[in-house]
């Protein structure tokens, strides 16, 4: 369920009441995982994966009903129509307008404090609320369009920007203050009903990012003018014969080899701080990443480089991970799964195509996987379902009724929403050790509700939301029944 398809009246999910009451519906249903998309501020095509900083997190979710409760905002200042166009799409050059409009209205009546001093005095956010900063006095254009001297990270020019910039920067301050304020009490809140959160870390960042722009080619493989030689992206497969070209500078591994991968430590370590568990994206891309020249229009011409393998993650092994081993897996990516000793994911999407072997079936499986119906790079499951050709249909249904048999589920498949309600129940009855529901899939929602297309620009990426209407009692009460049918948590005396 991601923040920001969360209902409520400011144009995008925030970490205000429905992130409260989704906490509510999850726990009554005996839930203890809520799985979120990265915190990291939005960029290019609004999506988490490609942010402007590694470490920052999304004002955006700033919840402003919890701004004025500060006194740091009136409620009739806040224009919800400015904010939103309709209730189910994030229209984000409206939040880009708008929101940053309000979060500096209430900054301006922020009276700071010890606390606040404190916080800026620790740092962590300092690169980004600098790089916010000159973005805007550059009118957001990408670093390497800045004039000089800012177009290269300087201790000495950035001090003296800050000192006479201050204002400007500590407003980038106060945006990572006030958001850790809010989500260190919604954490507080879903631990206190037994929910923990799983975050997400992308592998790569974004060109036009604070570490590309202070690091460059002491940790990316760039040229002298810090342009990138390759850009990562994945090969060619059966749905998509160009490959995939994502356009982030790929890392230099041998440099941050050197110094023990502290870059990489720090950043993870980061990221559990603010969460319980943590999924890492692409986590094939360290044993082997795909690499494009600088220019190639596909990712036909690209080739495999050898990433860190599991001496990254020496050390690491006893933490909260899961591993994202979808895609291209080979012998590499499964020795380096078993080193590491984390979790993968296994996508009941992929599972029932006629292959006896294929390791998304629930029968293939051992326990140490997190089980999902779909993710957000999928389209719902029941889209899928839909757009399956008869005879694609039949070999899809045979094999669920298959496995269904193999693990004592009923197979009814009368329609596609009834399909994808036998698909949860084989997930709940795997011996995954967690099973993960979209909420798209819960509800049997169409194409509509997809959150993301691979290798696509479109404001029809990242923009779902749900309205209050759909979260049904009798939605998260299929969950409970389907957890106490399996064992997954202890049936209640009025189940």
């Amino acid at each position: 369920m991601p923040i920001s398809a969360l209902p409520s009246n400011e144009g995008i999910g925030t970490l205000g009441e429905w992130a409260y009451r989704f906490v509510d519906k999850l726990s009554a249903a005996g839930g203890t995982v809520w799985q979120i998309l990265p915190l990291n501020p939005t960029n290019y095509g609004d999506s988490p994966y490609q942010s402007c900083s590694s470490d920052a997190l999304n004002y955006y979710f700033i919840d402003l009903d919890l701004l004025v409760k500060d006194g740091l905002l009136k409620r009739d200042e806040i224009d919800v129509s400015a904010l939103s166009d309709v209730p189910r799409r994030v229209n984000y050059g409206k939040q880009f307008k708008e929101k940053i409009s309000l979060l500096k209205l209430a900054y301006s009546r922020f009276k700071g404090g010890k606390e606040f001093d404190a916080f800026i005095k620790k740092g962590f956010y300092s690169d980004f609320a600098v790089f916010m900063a000159l973005k805007c006095k550059f009118g957001q254009v990408c670093w390497t369009e800045w004039e000089e001297p800012y177009r290269i990270y300087d201790e000495n020019v950035i001090g003296r920007f800050i000192s006479e910039n201050r204002r400007e920067v500590d407003f980038w301050q106060f945006t990572q203050f006030i958001f850790l304020k809010q989500w260190n009490a919604l954490k507080e809140y879903a631990h206190g009903h037994g929910v923990n959160i799983m975050g997400d870390i992308p592998l790569y960042v974004a060109y036009d990012s604070v570490e590309v722009w202070k690091y460059g080619n002491n940790l990316f493989r760039m040229d002298e003018e810090r342009r990138p030689e390759f850009i990562a992206g994945c090969p060619p497969d059966a749905f998509t014969e160009d490959g995939q070209l994502w356009g982030n500078p790929v890392y230099d591994w041998d440099k941050i080899r050197a110094d023990g991968y502290k870059w990489w430590r720090a950043r993870i370590d980061g990221c559990l701080a603010l969460v319980d568990i943590l999924r890492i994206d692409h986590f094939r891309g360290f044993d082997r990443y795909w690499a494009v020249r600088a220019g190639d229009k596909t990712a036909r011409g690209g080739f495999w480089c050898d990433g860190p393998k599991e001496e990254l993650f020496d050390g690491l092994r006893s933490y909260n991970i899961v591993a994202e081993d979808l895609g291209v897996i080979d012998d590499g990516v499964r020795r380096l799964m078993r080193n590491v000793g984390y979790p993968g994911m296994k996508v009941l999407l992929f599972a029932f195509d006629g292959s006896y072997d294929n390791e998304h079936k629930p029968s293939n499986y051992t326990e140490n996987f997190v089980c999902y119906t779909g993710t957000h790079d999928n389209m719902p499951l029941k889209q899928y379902i839909d757009d399956l050709s008869d005879s694609q249909r039949q070999i899809y249904y045979n094999d669920i009724k298959t496995q269904c048999d193999y693990l004592g589920v009923e197979a009814r498949l009368s329609s596609s929403e009834e399909a994808c309600n036998t698909v949860i129940r084989l997930a709940f009855a795997s011996k995954a050790n967690t099973v993960i529901i979209p909420l798209w899939d819960l509800y049997a929602l169409g194409g509509e509700a997809r959150m993301n297309l691979p290798s696509t620009v479109s404001e029809k990426n990242w923009s779902w939301r749900f309205v209050e209407s759909d979260f049904t009692d009798e939605g998260f009460g299929f969950l409970k029944s389907q957890a106490e049918k399996t064992g997954r948590i202890k049936a209640t005396d009025n189940a």
